[in-house]
């Protein structure tokens, strides 16, 4: 059986800054990880000002977000002066409360919750009906306990994300109700298989991800064969260290489905795997991404605070991962990249041609089964990385590049017409 559970708080003083300013995607972060482990959302009382409360006025303006309950979305009022919304509130919170009593709602969710004032008559029910607790906000879990209510879980806020946030108090209401929850990726699920990190490591999703990157790379080399163009060079050569360092995050993120947590943990493997080239940075993210994925798991199961928990999993997957590549990988990946280069350079010094037509066998069938991006651009990057031009690069120019211009040129001289499709 499904429980009810309402999310009661505000957009707070420091979680202002750490995801209170944006309340759609805090709450809807929330009422994701509740689906994974088969919750109800039933009702939202949420204040979102225009500031950090800890810096209010009397012109602070402020609405209240509620859950539509025909459409099961969250919603908000107009912006008005915050004691007006308080007033709001206090209706709210006392139908919250009438609910409560009834036995229609199983479990509390707060964020920077106000037990002394909106939240009062909710808080006071709760504590009575001895309903689980969890939540975020120092303060206000402190005053939410000094009322009798029976807290399960509470952190700061300090270091931590809404997504982070919102499974950290799921896990904590499952675990209480012995419910099977395995996190959802958040607000953008797209509906895919969650906690099986290994299946989320996809190549091609990777370097498609890392591709602006590839291309402000090209245009750098492309750049300093211009005459007194020199320093980009220089611009080139920290942009080739670094690029181990954003594919290694892109990786990381996607894996672990931590958001910043992810990003963090994936720049710090990348940075010590920048030794390892395109290949080690790739390694260390796909690592770091898994090792976060468990840390994260495990921390919040060994009831560690949130705060810590982000610390521990961004800072530790991270350091494992880059170390390990650094020391064990790394050789390996760049005399990886060196046999490559030997590969070509012997086969185009054997015959240019053969060697042309071999790697566009190669190019077509990786563009036909939609893997070019995971399986030509590294490549192309290792050839970039040890020799600053390629040869494979040459020849995507040539199948790719001069096709399509090609086909424009054809469209610009003999434009279609309605009449005339083919």
């Amino acid at each position: 059986m499904s429980k009810n559970i309402v999310i009661l708080g505000s957009s707070g003083g420091n979680l202002y800054n750490l995801g209170g300013s944006n309340p759609n995607n805090l709450l809807e972060e929330i009422i994701e990880q509740s689906k994974a482990a088969n919750m109800n959302v039933t009702h939202i009382q949420f204040i979102a000002a225009t500031s950090s409360l800890d810096n209010i006025t009397r012109n602070t303006k402020a609405a209240i977000y509620e859950l539509d309950s025909s459409t099961n979305k969250v919603i908000n009022g107009e912006y008005k002066k915050l004691e007006e919304i308080n007033e709001i509130a206090r209706k709210i919170d006392e139908e919250i409360a009438s609910n409560i009593k009834k036995g229609l709602i199983d479990g509390i969710i707060l964020a920077s919750a106000d037990p002394e004032g909106v939240n009062k008559n909710a808080l006071k029910a709760a504590a009575e009906k001895k309903l689980p607790v969890v939540g975020t906000g120092g303060t206000s879990m402190a005053l939410a306990n000094s009322l009798g209510c029976n807290i399960i879980a509470t952190s700061g806020t300090t270091g931590t994300t809404n997504r982070t946030r919102a499974i950290s108090s799921i896990s904590h209401l499952a675990r209480y109700w012995d419910i099977d929850y395995t996190h959802s990726s958040g607000a953008s699920s797209t509906g895919e298989v969650q906690g099986r990190p290994f299946r989320k490591v996809r190549f091609r999703g990777i370097m498609t991800a890392s591709l602006p990157a590839f291309i402000a790379l090209a245009i750098t080399v492309a750049l300093s064969r211009i005459p007194n163009f020199d320093i980009m060079e220089d611009i080139f050569d920290i942009l080739i260290t670094s690029l181990p360092v954003v594919i290694s995050a892109i990786a990381a993120k996607q894996i672990s489905e931590l958001d910043e947590v992810g990003i963090v943990a994936g720049v710090v493997a990348g940075l010590l795997s920048t030794e390892g080239g395109i290949v080690g940075g790739l390694l260390a993210g796909i690592i770091a991404g898994i090792l976060a994925h468990y840390i994260f798991k495990k921390t919040i199961e060994w009831n560690f605070p949130m705060t810590t928990v982000n610390i521990v999993t961004g800072g530790f997957a991270g350091l494992i991962s880059g170390i390990f590549v650094y020391l064990l990988i790394a050789p390996l990946a760049l005399q990886l990249a060196n046999y490559i280069r030997w590969v070509i350079d012997t086969a185009i010094c054997f015959n240019p041609i053969v060697a042309g037509a071999l790697a566009g066998l190669l190019i077509w069938p990786a563009i036909l089964m939609g893997v070019y991006h995971a399986a030509i651009l590294p490549i192309i990057l290792l050839e970039i990385e040890t020799a600053g031009n390629n040869f494979i690069g040459a020849i995507d120019v040539v199948g790719l590049g001069m096709v399509a211009m090609g086909i424009n040129l054809a469209n610009i001289i003999f434009p279609r017409t309605k009449g005339r499709e083919h």
